[in-house]
């Protein structure tokens, strides 16, 4: 997911997207530990943030080796930071997905602060990018694969660095209002994004400089960003363009806010029945029934999400 936000690196800049992998298990991870936790622990918070020098830094794209390994690994970065040019619906390579780029939501193809990696990426083509998942054994997928694991450089199997990842926002103790949402994106947002969502084309018209962020060409309703809790923590850290950690530029509300407006918006519709086999593992905020409470699903997705939690709690 997903793919999106941000404006896109044209540059054959080296970041993270090994932290695909970990920001979707940790994402998860957070959000169950908040469902099984006392209740005291849903209380609004800050978080504290850890020192600008212990965060993960991606390794430098000098220490990419030469010879075929390098060469795969600098072609799966190309591939993501690129992933609309090779797969668009003008795609050089095939004609699989609407146009987004990976690095769309892994900023900076994914070095900004898996299942199987195959079908992580086939996860992300069939949502995010709202196509077809690519042949798991192509190059392509391959190259994608090396550079992730390239990526990971110096990171311990398992861990997941300071400063990668989705942030997890403290819940508000209201809903998200698409409402409010609409006036901060009409002042903040639509510059770059267009009036109605509509992105804004890349000069050579196969891929976005800006990404939309509803209509046909936009991540569908299985994507990671269709549930307002993820999409608000990538846009309060994120977003407007050239925010991050230290420059926030939006409250906490107001990313919830712009998130339940986003998501209030038409978008593809698609379903995976076997995403949840377990339908008391849900997320909160996922806005799917059946439930295993009685909230019904404007509630699950908007919120409040606190009382959700806690009637969980109780389960």
């Amino acid at each position: 997911m997903y793919l999106l936000l941000c404006r896109l690196m044209k540059t054959r800049i080296m970041p993270a997207v090994t932290i695909i992998i970990i920001v979707a298990l940790a994402a998860g991870e957070l959000l169950l530990h908040y469902m099984r936790a006392p209740s005291r622990r849903v209380q609004a918070t800050t978080p504290a943030k850890p020192p600008a020098d212990s965060l993960w830094q991606a390794p430098d794209s000098i220490s990419i080796t030469d010879g075929p390994e390098g060469a795969l690994v600098r072609y799966g970065q190309d591939l993501i930071a690129r992933t609309g040019y090779y797969f668009g619906p003008a795609g050089t390579i095939d004609r699989r997905q609407n146009g987004l780029d990976c690095q769309n939501c892994h900023l900076k193809a994914g070095r900004h602060g898996l299942e199987s990696i195959a079908q992580r990426i086939a996860d992300c083509f069939q949502r995010s990018l709202n196509g077809e998942a690519p042949d798991s054994t192509s190059r392509e997928v391959r190259a994608m694969i090396a550079y992730m694991q390239w990526l990971g450089t110096g990171v311990s199997k398992g861990k997941k660095p300071a400063g990668s990842g989705i942030a997890v926002l403290s819940f508000m103790d209201r809903a998200a209002d698409p409402e409010k949402g609409k006036r901060s994106y009409e002042t903040k947002c639509s510059r770059c994004h267009g009036p109605n969502g509509e992105g804004l084309k890349d000069n050579n018209a196969r891929t976005y400089t800006y990404p939309p962020l509803w209509g046909d060409n936009s991540y569908n309703t299985a994507a990671g960003f269709f549930r307002v809790a993820r999409l608000a923590g990538f846009i309060r850290y994120n977003m407007p363009f050239g925010a991050d950690y230290r420059t926030m530029e939006l409250s906490a509300d107001e990313a919830w806010d712009l998130s339940a407006f986003i998501n209030s918006q038409p978008r593809p519709v698609r379903d995976f029945p076997a995403d949840w086999p377990d339908i008391s593992l849900k997320p909160v905020d996922y806005p799917f029934g059946p439930f295993i409470d009685s909230f019904p699903a404007k509630t699950h997705k908007f919120g409040p999400f606190l009382p959700i939690m806690q009637a969980h709690q109780r389960h």
